[in-house]
């Protein structure tokens, strides 16, 4: 299992694309929109943990909220789910946004979002 990346809601995508890509150095790896309201970026070096920005325009001020998700990358999502489940951890449903990535969703202990995926 390998941490794979880190994700970031944010309130304006180019204001934290600036920070990320042109203050801190790190070089954009991927940028897609999954549908018409979000907006999605990968950001760092090869071979090390990538930040991912996600950007939804359907939330106002109001319903935003700060939240990290901690990304992992798995061989086997099957195995990794069975261990959990050995654990009586809840498990979210299997998310499949296109063919060559495939995740779910658990929480820590204390209710930290961690993402399990193969194929990021």
């Amino acid at each position: 299992m390998k941490l794979s990346h880190i994700t970031l809601n944010v309130k304006n995508l180019e204001e934290s694309l600036h920070y990320y890509k042109n203050v801190l150095g790190l070089p954009i790896k991927a940028r897609f929109s999954p549908d018409a309201d979000r907006e999605i970026v990968f950001l760092g070096n090869e071979g090390e943990t990538a930040i991912e920005l996600i950007f939804d325009s359907s939330k106002i001020d109001s319903e935003f909220e700060l939240q990290t998700v901690l990304g992992f990358s798995v061989e086997s999502l099957q195995e990794t789910r069975e261990k959990f489940e050995q654990y009586d951890i809840p498990l979210g449903e299997l998310i499949k946004p296109n063919p060559q990535i495939e995740f779910f969703y658990t929480t820590d202990p204390d209710g930290q979002i961690i993402q399990f995926s193969k194929g990021l």
